[in-house]
């Protein structure tokens, strides 16, 4: 009885770390937003952006399913193309494809993956527009067979900033 007693308890401490993970995860994803509607930032805040984004994904990594590391890896992208660096933008624009495509994610997150890589190539330095309008194209093609009304007007409402 003794020993069901601490494997009990050894299996609530860990569901309570995991939750506490979860909640951390959560709290990180929505303060990179925070940062990132800031229409200027100073030095401090980007670190603290970049910082926390990858933070956010390596808890999502530990405690999520592959849904929520894709949407991690989409938000690192996010962040680096806001600030304008395309290469860690473009890095994890395909890890968000990547896991997306290896593991059968659609909907709104597959529009967004697509979203991701025209957004990184187009600001990416070595100017490869053409890919980046190929992405944009696949965006607007997955954004049609998106089910929810309100998830479809949302990326719609972002591929609309990338348009020229």
């Amino acid at each position: 009885m003794m020993k069901l007693k601490r494997k009990e308890e050894k299996m609530a401490e860990q569901f309570l770390e995991q939750e506490a993970e979860r909640r951390l995860a959560i709290n990180l994803f929505n303060h990179v937003w925070t940062l990132m509607d800031l229409l200027e930032r100073d030095q401090t805040q980007i670190d603290e952006m970049i910082h926390a984004v990858h933070a956010s994904r390596y808890h999502w990594g530990n405690v999520g399913t592959v849904l929520e590391s894709a949407r991690g890896e989409w938000q690192i992208s996010r962040v680096y193309a806001v600030l304008g660096r395309a290469e860690p933008a473009l890095y994890h624009a395909r890890r968000t494809l990547q896991l997306c495509l290896e593991n059968g994610i659609g909907d709104f997150d597959l529009a967004f993956a697509y979203e991701a890589m025209a957004r990184a190539l187009k600001i990416d330095a070595r100017g490869e527009a053409p890919e980046s309008a190929h992405y944009l194209s696949l965006a607007y093609q997955a954004a049609d067979n998106i089910k929810e009304a309100e998830d479809r007007q949302i990326i719609l409402g972002d591929l609309a900033t990338l348009a020229d």
